[in-house]
């Protein structure tokens, strides 16, 4: 019988990883700080207490990336790091993870709020990098869900999975998977355990299967041309693909066609408190570079899809929630649409940036859209700012000059 995926369980502590190991027991580890190095945990050396919880943006840049204070855009720390660098959220509310040569680097932006029953201590520190890494070939998609992170290899198809809340701790405990062959995949872990996970090859990818804890495959589905992007709605995980959406609601698999015989939802958005999820169209096969003016809005509960005409064109990292569910979609013509997900009504439109044309280069900086919190946060290379947007309000309340041009953006609310 073919193996299709095989967990391989390992516990490691990263603490301890810095001497002493066998070339066996580091292998797959994430590698450890040096001692002058090694992250402070929970209160870091140079940690003060304040007075409120503080937000704060990571911003990567030809070089290095750069981390503002979100409440009045000051610099509190530049990074130096090469090559292309690509955000994502660690899960815990404080760290990120950074895809590097290396795999995926752990940031500490330097805001946090410890919880004490009723009431919460918040702290901020210099932003650094603690030293930690993830070793990936290649690597790709970064997803929080349920209390687990996982990562994804694209060169080697490997998968690895922790418990971001142990990243302060210096101390990471992780858990291995590997696929049977290397492709640009991505992989979940449920509250129950299970593993749920893209398969395929380099050339290509059409399956999603769901593993229990000790491994066994229990559930199968082999007609998702071209599988890419996740996202979670309640208890449904859904994963795009080239004729519409895949949706798994406990281990079955209910496919949501899209109009057409070629409908690339490759993009997906969800949210807490929404059982739609937002995604993006295109209907050209052949097109080096489609340039969408449709959205798609996915209803888990009905397992119906609507259309939504925006009049603009968008890009890849245009696509956003709201804190209240809405469905955000930031436009080639510099507005910022607000789309109720319930009825595929566009609510209001927020000026946000100049006109802008997507690049051909989909590594090349262009306006990227972050939610933090209750702050739609956008970035604007041609003008080297990024600005706050009230989604309610329908505004934008800040404007921030950066010192670099602008490419990815992540942020945490402290």
């Amino acid at each position: 019988m073919k193996r299709r995926m095989m967990p391989m369980v390992v516990a490691l502590g990263l603490a301890l990883a810095a001497c002493g190991e066998t070339e066996a027991e580091s292998k797959g580890a994430a590698e450890a700080p040096h001692a002058e190095e090694k992250h402070q945990g929970e209160g870091a050396s140079d940690a003060e207490e304040a007075v409120r919880p503080e937000s704060r943006l990571a911003i990567t840049h030809d070089g290095g990336i750069t981390v503002l204070r979100a409440g009045d855009g000051e610099v509190v720390g530049e990074i130096e790091l090469d090559g292309f660098l690509r955000l994502n959220q660690a899960g815990d509310g404080r760290h990120a993870l950074v895809t590097t040569g290396k795999g995926f680097e752990v940031l500490d932006l330097g805001a946090w709020t410890q919880a004490h029953g009723d009431h919460g201590h918040s702290y901020t520190a210099e932003p650094r990098m603690t030293g930690t890494v993830f070793p990936a070939e290649l690597a790709g998609h970064a997803v929080v869900h349920a209390d687990r992170t996982v990562l994804f290899a694209d060169g080697t198809g490997e998968i690895t999975a922790f418990d971001p809340h142990h990243l302060a701790d210096g101390e990471v405990e992780t858990t291995e998977f590997a696929t049977e062959h290397a492709h640009h995949g991505v992989a979940l872990i449920r509250a129950d355990g299970a593993l749920v996970a893209t398969d395929g090859t380099t050339d290509e990818r059409s399956s999603v299967t769901v593993r229990a804890v000790d491994g066994e495959e229990i559930a199968r589905y082999d007609d998702c041309p071209g599988v890419h992007g996740e996202a979670v709605a309640g208890e449904t995980v859904a994963f795009g693909c080239e004729d519409g959406v895949l949706l798994l609601k406990g281990d079955e698999f209910t496919k949501v066609d899209a109009p057409g015989d070629y409908a690339r939802i490759g993009n997906l958005a969800g949210s807490d408190d929404s059982p739609v999820l937002l995604g993006d169209y295109k209907v050209d096969p052949d097109a080096e570079l489609e340039r969408p003016t449709r959205v798609t809005l996915i209803d888990t509960e009905t397992e119906k899809l609507r259309l939504v005409d925006l009049g603009a064109s968008y890009s890849f990292r245009s696509l956003g929630r709201g804190a209240g569910g809405e469905a955000l979609v930031l436009g080639t013509d510099g507005g910022l649409r607000v789309i109720d997900p319930a009825t595929g009504k566009i609510d209001r439109t927020v000026k946000v940036t100049a006109p802008w044309r997507e690049p051909s280069d989909w590594q090349q900086p262009r306006p990227t859209l972050r939610v933090v919190g209750e702050i739609a946060w956008v970035s604007e290379p041609k003008s080297k700012q990024v600005h706050a947007v009230d989604v309610v309000g329908g505004r934008v309340v800040a404007s921030w000059d950066l010192p670099q041009v602008p490419n990815e953006l992540l942020g945490v609310t402290g």
